[in-house]
């Protein structure tokens, strides 16, 4: 995995296919920045691979209570014991999980703001804990 710059720049992260090892001051430098660019947006979609639900569902509990976000709801349980993709949609309410093999593991964020659509981006991805 390739060595972040103390100080990273969100960018940084696009070319990750897994979320890489943060200290906590790069942490908390790439959070500001989210919080950031978050601010322009109108609302949320995420996605997320994690190796279990479990990991997946902590995550995002941990990022909607983080934010303030409500909690959005899970549609269907076709889902079962190994690694997971998580779609979460704001919009919607609504989150979808899937087995899925081979994936890396992180949490992708993408802001959408249909007044301005040059504010909108994907982040991450970022740490399972990023925002516990």
């Amino acid at each position: 995995m390739p060595a972040l710059a103390s100080r990273p720049a969100l960018r940084d992260l696009r070319a990750l296919r897994t979320a890489p090892l943060l200290s906590s001051g790069q942490r908390e430098h790439l959070r500001s920045q989210l919080q950031g660019a978050m601010a322009s947006c109108s609302w949320f979609t995420l996605g997320l691979m994690a190796p279990s639900t479990e990991a997946a569902l902590a995550c995002l509990r941990q990022l909607e209570m983080a934010q303030g976000w409500p909690a959005l709801q899970a549609v269907g349980t076709a889902w079962g014991p190994g690694p997971v993709f998580l779609k979460g949609n704001q919009n919607s309410g609504q989150l979808v999980i899937r087995n899925e093999e081979g994936l890396g593991e992180g949490l992708l964020i993408s802001g959408h703001c249909p007044g301005d659509p040059s504010v909108e981006d994907t982040w991450g991805p970022f740490p399972l804990d990023f925002f516990g």
